[in-house]
């Protein structure tokens, strides 16, 4: 007997559950690269029956199972050389007319000229946008959309790591929608399809290239905007690690800490399930063994490739199980004093990671695991400590400042906390941390970060 409708719990977690509804499919499968796995719906107590609060660590749920969506780009190009390899791919789209969304500094050395020659090649027309900044702005995403609309685009490439793709998600959508970027903030407010999108990215940390999240700051609030929707979802992603060779130091560092966060919280998530935890752990693994040679030695062709398909597996990992509290507080950080959100993350992570320990304390081994620490056995507390240590010695390693004191400026003020905590409690990203920390803990964790 075929039910007629299953109840789902998105965005579970430990102090409130949100519910929908869909309707289930008599042979659930694929849509435009959405796959639904639906079950029998079964009671509160039957479920918690079946399932520990954490699963046996990476075996089952970590949480009571229930409907899982999974979302990902139609087409996804990954190696060195995918980009000359996505051509048919992009003709294939049967578009004629690209807005390039990029910055001015990737512009001005010439690194989209593999891609205005391939569009050339293509016999596509195009214009190029290079206003998008760190941390894109609505007045940019604004800029962006005023261009597509005024030269007649029919679709949109971005080429860059976060910032671009960010912006561009936004300025597709905002072209096909109208109204405001502020329209969208939150989930799922995007109401129409974006124009079709092609990401070309050269960093290996933000997955925003293939994923269904766009940060948009607004400048007059001094806030970072969380847009979530899988309208929002590239049409292609293309990850060349070709392109990623001639990533700084610094870049690479701060994007491959992000990746390591995307691959932390998502396995901690209360939305995870066992395909978003098998994307997450082997990210931890080519993350914990390759970061720091990419970082050192940016030449070598494996450590690159190796972290593009890190900070990929990490964006699976993310896009479909959503994050936690270090990116609700990074954004935070990064809308109200604009610094670069890896490096936020990166400070935050072991922060938030050792406060969310007390509530999934056995999982902490199979990250253990994943990032190659021996001999902790089944001694969860153990695991958690040393991982800990880990990351903050991966941190430092690559260059990371080892607290928010430290970072250029002097820029992030005690004062600022209270407000910084009540944005960050508004963050979607938050929803799915494994305890939901009221208002005075925020501050205590952006204390902590701060000092350590």
């Amino acid at each position: 007997m075929l039910l007629s409708r299953v109840q789902i719990k998105s965005w579970n977690f430990r102090a409130q559950q949100i519910p929908c509804c869909v309707p289930l499919c008599p042979n659930p499968r694929a849509i435009n690269s959405r796959v639904v796995i639906c079950s029998a719906a079964l009671s509160a107590q039957d479920e918690l029956a079946m399932h520990t609060t954490q699963g046996s660590h990476g075996q089952g749920f970590h949480h009571p199972s229930s409907t899982s969506f999974f979302f990902n780009p139609s087409t996804a190009v990954l190696g060195p050389g995918a980009l000359t390899a996505a051509g048919d791919e992009i003709k294939k789209l049967g578009l004629k007319n690209a807005l390039i969304v990029t910055d001015a500094v990737l512009h001005k050395i010439g690194a989209t000229l593999p891609l205005t020659e391939l569009l050339s090649k293509l016999s596509i027309k195009y214009i190029l946008y290079d206003g998008c900044e760190p941390n894109p702005t609505v007045d940019q995403v604004n800029a962006g959309a005023n261009l597509a609309i005024q030269h007649g685009c029919d679709f949109v490439v971005s080429f860059g790591g976060g910032s671009p793709h960010d912006c561009a998600k936004a300025v597709a959508a905002l072209v096909t929608n109208g109204g405001k970027v502020q329209d969208f903030e939150g989930l799922n407010n995007v109401k129409k399809p974006m124009l079709p999108l092609v990401a070309v990215n050269t960093t290996a940390g933000t997955a925003a290239e293939m994923t269904r999240f766009c940060i948009i700051t607004d400048s007059a609030r001094h806030v970072k905007m969380a847009i979530v929707d899988n309208k929002l979802t590239p049409t292609i992603a293309v990850n060349d690690s070709n392109l990623m060779v001639g990533m700084p130091k610094g870049l690479t560092a701060a994007t491959g800490m992000d990746a390591l966060t995307h691959a932390v919280e998502a396995y901690l998530s209360t939305a995870s399930s066992p395909v978003t935890d098998a994307s997450a752990l082997h990210a931890m693994r080519l993350i914990s063994a390759y970061l720091r040679e990419a970082v050192t030695n940016g030449t070598n062709l494996k450590a690159r490739e190796m972290m593009a398909y890190a900070e990929y597996l990490a964006g699976i990992a993310f896009n479909n199980a959503s994050l936690g509290y270090v990116h609700a507080m990074a954004h935070q950080l990064g809308g109200f004093y604009n610094l670069p959100h890896g490096v936020c993350n990166a400070i935050l992570l072991p922060v938030v990671m050792e406060y969310n320990s007390q509530a999934v304390p056995e999982l902490f081994i199979d990250i253990a695991e994943a990032m190659g620490i021996k001999d902790v056995g089944e001694d969860s507390q153990l695991a958690i400590k040393r991982v800990l240590e880990e990351v903050r010695s991966l941190s430092t390693a690559v260059g990371i400042p080892r607290n928010l004191q430290a970072l250029p400026g002097g820029l992030v003020k005690r004062e600022d906390f209270p407000t910084l905590a009540t944005n960050a409690m508004k963050d979607a990203c938050g929803l799915t941390n494994p305890i939901q920390p009221d208002h005075v803990t925020v501050m205590g964790l952006y204390e902590k970060a701060f000092s350590q």
